[in-house]
């Protein structure tokens, strides 16, 4: 590939892979500790190891994934097989999910065993999807716009899904069990449909024999070349950053139905609403991130979006606390309320991909070093720090809602106003330490577009001088 312009209906393809990834975070993220405490009756901070577990193994298991996905070769490439392989099997284990075959709360393992295997399954879809990314082109800009795309589709995704929740499968009951079946078996379809859809447009673009062979396999060759692959300063620099912005986005999405119900005493209709707030906060970003690295580049958008973001987001709890903010249960409390989630998740989604586009400047520093590419392995770790730091963020949240003696099975207005308070005590304060560290971290990140082009012209012209000296270039 090189860095001509990419053609709309190639950054729609790719996109499109990204469907399953936001019915997969939609799930994860919103429902199932609700599902699972609440509903299957399970406690919540077990609920909240569970996930966390099984978020680590995960993690620790994707690089080598990305190791593996990079080391692919065969004449359908280094991704296809993988996309074509691993959605199937992913939406029957993500039905069960929804489904488990018991009377009663599950067991603790089994919970950890269906999530450990649906977050495999899921890596083994998304990371080689993503990390066609850089494989379709090197430019700067374009590779903001093909993840602009991929971030829509994925968010669009996951907030449908939590609209059809709200209104359709969860629409009378929010405990409903037959409710929660519905909704895992839509997730299902949607996951397998998207990424063999993805796939098969995308073959005649990206299919073809890899330009070398790799190495034999070894499992020491592996754990060497991943070690070697994160000792890179840009991406240990990117890590810290993101650890940070993700432990407080897996905290918050964990707690997102607790803080609506209980805290912000939001309705039916309100509730109905919220999707919808979220998905025009996403175009907002999709229409106009690209203007903003052209004139701050990645880094600065990237933490000046994040101090937006928590600023916007913690300014209504506040007013709550302050006792400035209106009457809880009332149209102007909600509308208030849906501003401020318009701007802080429109920064964070846009520091976010600020931060995802960030990775891909680090594949060309690291084949300079290096010689070698390293697509998978890199956005292996981008997940690796995702999903630990989400982890992590779930255990907090599972862990804030037993300090604060949560209730168990109770009704919005129901709770004594004492819990309410230690709750959001808790989440506010985590929200603005986590904040600063991520946007300080992020601003600190050292490729910038004039690096970058000027890498990519000293790899151009080893290339032409050495076409064989391994480095190889997309």
């Amino acid at each position: 590939m090189n860095a001509k312009p990419v053609p709309l209906k190639l950054k729609l393809y790719n996109a499109s892979g990204a469907l399953a990834f936001g019915v997969k975070d939609n799930g994860f993220s919103v429902f199932l500790l609700t599902f699972y405490n609440q509903v299957l009756g399970m406690e919540a901070w077990l609920v909240s190891l569970a996930l966390v577990i099984a978020l680590i193994v995960d993690a620790l298991i994707d690089p080598f994934l990305g190791n593996l996905s990079d080391r692919t070769y065969t004449r359908w490439g280094r991704r296809l097989p993988w996309l074509y392989a691993a959605p199937i099997p992913l939406g029957i284990i993500w039905y069960v999910l929804w489904s488990p075959p018991v009377d009663g709360p599950p067991s603790f393992l089994a919970l950890l065993g269906l999530a450990i295997i649906v977050r495999l399954l899921l890596s083994a879809c998304e990371v080689p999807s993503v990390s066609l990314v850089p494989e379709i082109t090197r430019d700067y800009d374009e590779r903001t716009t093909l993840f602009r795309f991929r971030f829509l589709f994925g968010w669009t995704s996951g907030l449908i899904t939590l609209f059809l929740a709200y209104q359709v499968f969860l629409r009378d009951d929010l405990l409903s069990l037959d409710g929660y079946r519905a909704y895992g078996l839509f997730g299902a379809i949607v996951m397998v449909a998207a990424v063999l859809f993805s796939a098969a447009m995308q073959h005649r673009h990206v299919a073809g024999w890899p330009a070398k062979r790799p190495p034999p396999f070894k499992l020491h060759e592996i754990f060497r070349e991943i070690v070697e692959a994160f000792s890179e300063r840009a991406f240990l620099i990117f890590a810290a950053g993101a650890l940070a912005a993700y432990v407080s986005q897996g905290m918050t999405f964990a707690l997102s139905n607790y803080l609506y119900y209980f805290v912000w005493e939001l309705n039916e209709t309100e509730l109905a609403i919220y999707p919808i707030i979220l998905f025009f906060s996403v175009v907002a970003v999709f229409a106009t991130l690209s203007r903003f690295h052209l004139r701050h580049g990645k880094a600065r958008t990237g933490a000046v979006a994040t101090i937006i973001s928590m600023t916007s987001w913690l300014i209504p709890y506040g007013l709550r606390y302050l006792e400035l903010w209106p009457e809880l249960g009332t149209g102007t409390s909600a509308y208030m309320l849906f501003f401020f989630i318009f701007v802080s998740n429109a920064a964070g989604v846009g520091a976010v991909i600020s931060a995802t586009s960030m990775v891909a400047e680090i594949i060309e520093a690291y084949q300079e070093k290096s010689g070698r590419r390293a697509e998978g392995s890199f956005y292996a770790g981008n997940w690796l720090v995702q999903k630990s730091a989400t982890g992590v963020g779930i255990l907090f949240a599972g862990a804030m809602l037993s300090i604060a003696a949560f209730p168990v099975g109770v009704e919005p207005g129901s709770v004594d106003p004492p819990v309410i308070d230690r709750l959001v005590a808790l989440y506010c304060g985590a929200v603005l330490i986590l904040g600063i560290v991520s946007a300080y971290w992020l601003s600190r990140f050292p490729i910038d577009r004039e690096e970058h082009e000027a890498r990519l012209a000293a790899l151009d012209a080893t290339a032409r001088i050495d076409p064989d000296g391994g480095r190889t270039l997309p």
